[in-house]
């Protein structure tokens, strides 16, 4: 049994991504509709966000909405933006008492009007915390991310433009790439998350649906990163 004591605290990843699949198969199993998924992957949003602020990871990265979700029936698609809506409704006084920043990473001009309002009231409020940075990718897809970041640079007329400059016109701009990204459910791809940042970040995939992921798993996560050897394509 993976527990707290085994993590080594000082080679903790400063920053941790997480795709958080299968809540739809988890509410299947249980003969029950897919937004019962989502209400309950809330819940482990909560309790996750919670633990990583224990543990002093420094960014936590999820893949909560991408561009593609929009695809997705209108009944499940009003029902996460209702969930979004009360996640930030319930959690903001949290976040603030626990020093948690919220930032959102996306393009969330096409997210309703009230919810634009909520998120850019939960920014505001939060925007001067500094023990962990909460990352929600909202309507994300990084293509269109890479491709948005061209066209700034284009803008600027930057025509021989360096790593730096193409990072600092992404979203996630003065936040480290993630040095662990997990994904739940046992899916093995990326799907279309943070493609630029992750080049050499670390990749764990368990089979754990989302709603079930627990502190114990993201213990085995970091536990299975802290193994590793990361050597950004040198000779160890």
């Amino acid at each position: 049994m993976a527990s707290i004591e085994q993590i080594d605290l000082s080679k903790l990843p400063k920053h941790i991504a997480i795709i958080m699949d299968g809540n739809g198969r988890w509410a299947k199993k249980k003969l029950m509709p897919r937004l019962f998924g989502h209400t309950n992957g809330v819940k482990t949003v909560k309790n996750i966000v919670e633990f990583a602020r224990k543990l002093n990871i420094r960014v936590l990265t999820l893949y909560a909405f991408s561009t593609e979700n929009w695809q997705r029936p209108e009944e499940e698609v009003s029902g996460l933006m209702k969930l979004l809506k009360l996640y930030l409704k319930q959690e903001l006084d949290s976040m603030i008492k626990n020093d948690i920043s919220l930032k959102v990473i996306g393009d969330i001009s096409k997210i309703p009007t009230d919810i634009q309002a909520d998120i850019k009231n939960a920014i505001e409020k939060t925007k001067n915390n500094k023990a962990l940075i909460l990352n929600i990718a909202l309507n994300y897809g990084s293509r269109q991310e890479i491709l948005r970041a061209c066209k700034i640079l284009i803008d600027k007329g930057i025509k021989d433009p360096t790593e730096k400059d193409f990072s600092d016109c992404l979203y996630t701009k003065n936040i480290p790439d993630p040095d662990l990204l997990i994904r739940t459910s046992g899916e093995k791809r990326i799907s279309n998350f943070l493609l630029w940042q992750i080049a050499y970040s670390e990749i764990y995939v368990t089979d754990v649906l989302w709603p079930d992921f627990s502190e114990e798993e993201f213990i085995k996560a970091i536990l299975d990163y802290q193994k590793r050897e990361r050597r950004f394509g040198k000779i160890a």
